[in-house]
């Protein structure tokens, strides 16, 4: 990985909103693997590694664009590791949502509002023991042509309110606190 991928997750780290004691407890967490500069940035970096992902919203931010993870049989953002050619978290992000749901938006205009959320992997992902996600908020029109990936068993979009029941543990608030920072 690039020296500037990383400056990149740990600038975003340092900056992580922290409006709430869960923020700040998240920031605390994703600090004590971000703060030298080795940090766990690629999947070869060991079992806890840093990922990227959208968190995509239509425009009245009422409804969220979700794939169906097949190694995880849930509902989730579309989003993955980092990869060697992206330029930052936010590149990233992107790259993963055309990959997963054929959506291609431009780079994101900062301050990005985004998340950091950690959370625990089940032995589906193999080597991989925990992901330090970085999640970027992603406003688009909900007319855009969607495909499915090989990673996923479909694509489409849920009313916030109405989430799916197959979705990650906390994955409703994430979605709701991200939402929120988007209207504000």
């Amino acid at each position: 990985m690039t020296a500037a991928l990383l400056a990149d997750v740990r600038r975003l780290v340092v900056a992580a909103p922290s409006s709430t004691d869960h923020d700040r407890d998240v920031a605390a967490d994703f600090a004590t693997f971000f703060a030298d500069d080795h940090g766990p940035v690629s999947r070869d970096d060991g079992p806890d590694h840093a990922t990227a992902s959208a968190l995509v919203f239509d425009r009245s931010l009422t409804r969220t664009l979700l794939v169906f993870h097949a190694k995880g049989q849930f509902w989730v953002q579309p989003g993955g590791h980092l990869e060697p050619d992206d330029t930052s978290v936010a590149d990233a992000a992107l790259r993963e949502l055309r990959e997963e749901t054929g959506v291609d938006v431009s780079a994101s205009a900062e301050p990005l509002v985004y998340d950091l959320d950690h959370h625990a992997l089940s032995s589906a992902f193999g080597r991989c023991a925990s992901h330090l996600d970085i999640g970027i908020g992603v406003v688009i029109s909900d007319d855009a042509d969607l495909i499915v990936s090989d990673e996923s068993e479909d694509v489409r979009w849920w009313a916030i309110d109405a989430l799916p029941s197959q979705v990650p543990q906390g994955f409703a608030g994430r979605v709701r606190r991200l939402r929120d920072r988007l209207v504000s």
